[in-house]
């Protein structure tokens, strides 16, 4: 027999008759972190700008990703919340600033944003599917543009907390707000 098969027999009977290593029990799952609530209720940010044509408010979106502006138009019919984003305008009904201030107190709680194009189903339970819903005070869409009525749960939150009237939150994804 040659010197390197012997070798390897006897690396083999070695590692058959060496006792099986113990094996550590498995680790449990960690589950997600619940998404803890902002420890302290932040102040509503600086906004410059009047809320009107003349002078809107520069506000951005709660992931701080893009600008747009923002203006009452209370001569409209109805009257109307002007959102400019780039050079496309979408307009939702005036009244949804205090509609959503008023579910949000009942609500309670943190509510996600949920934004989602008008063609795109708004997830279940947030602010997006709450201003599209038959059940809200409008009775449906609270956007005046059809093709632009959605994106509510992202244009309109951050008008609610420069008024002061909502705390929201600004990650990268799934935002949420409450009531003041």
């Amino acid at each position: 027999m040659s010197k390197a098969k012997a070798k390897t027999k006897a690396k083999t009977k070695a590692k058959a008759t060496k006792p099986a290593k113990a094996t550590r029990p498995a680790k449990p799952a960690k589950a997600a972190p619940a998404k803890a609530a902002p420890a302290k209720a932040a102040k509503a940010p600086k906004v410059s700008g009047a809320g009107t044509a003349a002078k809107p408010w520069q506000l951005k979106t709660p992931p701080g990703s893009s600008a747009f502006t923002a203006y009452r138009d209370d001569a409209a019919d109805p009257p109307a919340l002007v959102v400019t984003v780039g050079k496309t305008e979408l307009r939702y009904q005036l009244r949804c600033i205090e509609d959503l201030h008023a579910m949000l107190k009942q609500h309670g709680d943190w509510m996600p944003l949920g934004g989602a194009d008008e063609q795109k189903p708004a997830p279940a339970g947030s602010v997006e599917a709450w201003g599209r819903a038959a059940s809200n005070p409008a009775g449906g869409w609270y956007g005046l543009k059809k093709g632009l009525r959605g994106r509510f749960g992202v244009y309109v939150p951050p008008v609610l907390e420069a008024l002061g009237l909502a705390e929201v939150e600004h990650e990268a994804r799934n935002n949420r707000m409450r009531a003041r």
